[in-house]
C-alpha cells in the first residue's frame, strides 16, 4: 500500500498551493483529483475550440509589488513563485449599478470614496468610520466569533440603499450565507474588492493553474487525475487510510481535504458532523458566457470591467423561488482590463445570477434543455438594462455561447447543490474531530483565488510541515 506524507484531496487551488507548500519541505505529497481537469471551482474547459474560464471573473486583492503584508504577495512568496510570471492586467474600472444610481470604483480606492461622498453626501461620515472599522478588524484570528455585518454596517450606514450597493458587491464575490455576512468576512472581502483590487491575467484562469501546476512538478509533488476518494477510511479518530474510486488503498499521515465541510464528511467512515451542521450551502449560480464577433468596445461597452447590477426595490442575496433571479446579478467583460490595444479581437460577455438549485435538478433531461434555452435571453436582457445603450442585436450577432447551472458545478465539482461558496459554517481553524485530517479552502472560510492558496498554504505550514 502506498503511503505519503501528505496526501491531499482536490486539485483546486488551495490543494494545489498546500501540495507545493509541502512538497518544497522535502515531503511526499500525492493530489487526488477525480476529474480530468485541474482548477476545482476555478478551472477552464473547451468548447468548439474556444477556451471558457469557470469561476475567475478577476483576482482580487490586488496590490502593487511592494506592498509585503498583502496577501497575494505573501503567496508569491511562500509559493516561489514570480510576480510578473502571473502576468496580470488591472481593472480599469468597475460599477454597482442599482436602478437609478451608480456607484463607480477601481483600484483606486479614493474613485469609490468621492462617488459615496457625491451621490451619499449625507452618508460618507459614516463610510468613512466603516473604513476604520474594517481597517482596525483584526482578520488574521482565525477564532473570531461571528458577528452580523448587516448590523455593524448599519451603525455607520442609515441609508439602505447605499447598504445594498456595499454588500451586493461582497456578497455576490464571497458570502455562502443568505441575506447577511460574517462580520470577519465581509472586512476580508471589502479589504479585497475595495481596498485593494481586481486584476486578471490575460489568458484567464488557465495561465494561473498552469503556473501552479509547474511549480508543483518541479518540487516533486504528485499528481493523480481522474482519482477520486471513495472513502475516508477512520480508525480511533484517525485517517487511517483511504480508498479510491478504482478500490485502490492508499495511507497518509496527513490529509488534507478541500472537498468541502459536508463533502468531507461523507467520505468519513464515521461521520462527525451533527444532522444540521452537514446542510450543504443554499447558493448557487447560473453563468451565461456569449461571445461576439468584435470587440465589445466596438458596441460602446469599452468602459467597465465587472458590474454588480439590481433592480429591485432592496439587494436579495437569497436562492430564488424561480430558476434564475433576473433582479441582481454580475456582469464580467474580460476584455476591459487594462491591456494593450487590439488584443481582443472576439468580444466576451459573462453574466452571473442567483438560482434555484433544487429547479434546475428537479428538471429531466430535455426540459432541463429547454429552460436553458429559455433563459440566456432572459438573463441578457436582465444585465443589458444596466449597460449603456448599444446596437447589438442578441442573439443574432453571439458566434458562440455556453451557460452553466447549479447542477453543473455539481456534476463538476462534486459539491453538494452547486454551492460555490460552500457550507454555511465555516471550520477557520481548518481543524476536524479526525486528528490528521484537516480543511483548506471554501469552508475553512477562505474564497477567491488568492484566499484559496492562501487557505492551502496556511493549513500546509500549521499542519504537514508540523
Amino acid at each position: 500500500m502506498e503511503t505519503y506524507d501528505v496526501a491531499i484531496i482536490g486539485a483546486g487551488m488551495s490543494g494545489i498551493a498546500a501540495g507545493i507548500r509541502s512538497a518544497h519541505f522535502g515531503k511526499k505529497v500525492c493530489i487526488f483529483e477525480r476529474h480530468y481537469a485541474p482548477g476545482g471551482l476555478n478551472s477552464f474547459y473547451a468548447l468548439d475550440g474556444r477556451k471558457y474560464d469557470v469561476g475567475l471573473h478577476a483576482m482580487t486583492n490586488f496590490v502593487k509589488p511592494g506592498v509585503k503584508a498583502a496577501p497575494l504577495n505573501r503567496i508569491l512568496r511562500q509559493l516561489r513563485i514570480r510576480r510578473e510570471d502571473l502576468n496580470l492586467s488591472e481593472q480599469k474600472r468597475s460599477r454597482i449599478a442599482f436602478r437609478g444610481t451608480d456607484l463607480k470604483f477601481s483600484n483606486d480606492f479614493g474613485l469609490l470614496e468621492s462617488e459615496i461622498d457625491r451621490e451619499f453626501p449625507d452618508q460618507v461620515d459614516g463610510f468613512r468610520k466603516l473604513v476604520e472599522d474594517v481597517q482596525g478588524f483584526d482578520d488574521s484570528r482565525i477564532d473570531y466569533p461571528y458577528e452580523s455585518a448587516r448590523e455593524r454596517v448599519q451603525a455607520r450606514i442609515s441609508n439602505p440603499l447605499l447598504e445594498d450597493m456595499i454588500f451586493c458587491p461582497l456578497m455576490y464575490y464571497g458570502s455562502s450565507t443568505e441575506e447577511d455576512m460574517d462580520f470577519g468576512q465581509f472586512v476580508v472581502m471589502f479589504k479585497s474588492i475595495f481596498l485593494e483590487g481586481f486584476a486578471r491575467p490575460f489568458d484567464g484562469i488557465r495561465g494561473i493553474i498552469k503556473l501552479l501546476l509547474k511549480r508543483y512538478r518541479e518540487v516533486g509533488g504528485i499528481r493523480r487525475m481522474n482519482t477520486g476518494i471513495a472513502k475516508i477510511e477512520v480508525v480511533e479518530g484517525r485517517a487511517e487510510r483511504l480508498i479510491l474510486d478504482s478500490g485502490e488503498e492508499v495511507k497518509a499521515n496527513i490529509v488534507l481535504s478541500s472537498a468541502g465541510l459536508p463533502e468531507t464528511d461523507a467520505l468519513c467512515s464515521e461521520k462527525w458532523l451533527g444532522n444540521s451542521e452537514s446542510e450543504p450551502g443554499k447558493l448557487s449560480f447560473t453563468e451565461t458566457i456569449s461571445t461576439f464577433g468584435k470587440s465589445m468596445k466596438e458596441f460602446g461597452w469599452g468602459e467597465d470591467a465587472i458590474v454588480f447590477f439590481n433592480g429591485a426595490k432592496r439587494f436579495r442575496y437569497r436562492s430564488p423561488e424561480s430558476p434564475v433571479d433576473l433582479e441582481s446579478g454580475v456582469i464580467c467583460i474580460p476584455e476591459n482590463f487594462d491591456y494593450a490595444e487590439g488584443e481582443f479581437s472576439e468580444g466576451v460577455v459573462r453574466v452571473t445570477c442567483l438560482a434555484n438549485y433544487r429547479l434546475w435538478k428537479s428538471y429531466p433531461e430535455d426540459r432541463y434543455r429547454n429552460e436553458k434555452e429559455s433563459w440566456r435571453p432572459k438573463i441578457w436582457e436582465a444585465a443589458k438594462s444596466f449597460m449603456p445603450e448599444t446596437e447589438l442585436a442578441y442573439p443574432n450577432e453571439c458566434i458562440a455561447f455556453d451557460m452553466f447551472t447549479p447542477t453543473t458545478v455539481e456534476r463538476y465539482s462534486w459539491r453538494m447543490r452547486g454551492a460555490i461558496y460552500g457550507s454555511a459554517r465555516k471550520y477557520r481553524t481548518g481543524v476536524t474531530p479526525i486528528s490528521n485530517l484537516f480543511l483548506c479552502g471554501t469552508d475553512q472560510g477562505f474564497l477567491g483565488i488568492v484566499g484559496s492558496m492562501l487557505s492551502g498554504i496556511a493549513m500546509a505550514n500549521a499542519h504537514a510541515l508540523r
